[in-house]
């Protein structure tokens, strides 16, 4: 599933294309009804957490959430024929943007758009988030440190990959209970810090000088000090650690 990284990456880009400018909206799949935005300007695309938000001029908001398969195809000729099961198609005498296979696709009027932003948590990739309220959240949580951070109701946009290499950062155990305010204010800064990298390099970046690396998430060894990486289940997901960086 894409992390937060990747959904604002698409929202920066698609904004740039679409913001401002009259669309075509079609769904050649015939799963959306797209003629309340068709011949309509997009006023703005955003992204909060893993949610992809296009605001249109005069009506609804679209509500995205790509889940495990979907993706965007982008066409450099808006000509350029879509798949069969293209959910839904925004084009302009640009470009042309192909959604496909996303778990979510669908018209947000005011009420129900206000409502999927309160169920989400301070995104470390919005300029509008709030530090003392990600702390707050982290602080709050009763269980382990490592669903907290998967929680989109704790914080928005962070995924499993996401999730090793952050508390390997901060140096946090992901079975750790009970983080105080100091720990939950170090996590959240790592990743106001690292995220961005990420959004700009399309992939998790959690050291600047090998972007390409990672220093536990799906390694055997820890490529900081070596050890045994250990793996467990944790909130549904394969958590990673380093028994020496991250002691429980």
């Amino acid at each position: 599933m894409p992390e937060g990284h990747l959904v604002h990456r698409h929202a920066g880009e698609q904004h740039a294309a679409l913001s401002g400018r009259v669309v075509r909206a079609t769904s050649p799949q015939g799963r959306f009804d797209a003629r309340p935005y068709d011949g309509r300007a997009v006023t703005e695309v955003e992204a909060v957490g893993k949610h992809l938000l296009y605001h249109v001029d005069g009506a609804p908001t679209i509500h995205v959430h790509l889940g495990m398969r979907g993706l965007f195809l982008r066409h450099a000729d808006p000509a350029t024929a879509p798949r069969p099961g293209t959910r839904l198609r925004l084009a302009t005498e640009e470009v042309a943007y192909d959604l496909i296979a996303p778990i979510r696709c669908e018209p947000l009027g005011p009420q129900a758009l206000a409502e999927l932003r309160a169920s989400l948590g301070p995104d470390p990739l919005r300029r509008d988030a709030e530090p003392s309220e990600a702390v707050e959240r982290l602080t709050a949580f009763r269980g382990p440190v490592g669903a907290a951070v998967l929680d989109q109701g704790v914080l928005a946009g962070i995924g499993n990959a996401w999730r090793a290499e952050l508390l390997f950062l901060t140096g946090l155990h992901p079975g750790a209970r009970g983080i105080g305010p100091d720990a939950a204010a170090r996590l959240w800064e790592a990743a106001t810090a690292y995220m961005p990298l990420g959004r700009d390099a399309g992939q998790v970046v959690s050291d600047p000088d090998a972007p390409h690396e990672r220093w536990v998430y799906k390694r055997e060894r820890c490529r900081r000090c070596g050890a045994g990486v250990r793996t467990w289940q944790l909130a549904s997901r394969t958590a990673y650690a380093c028994p020496l960086d991250q002691p429980g």
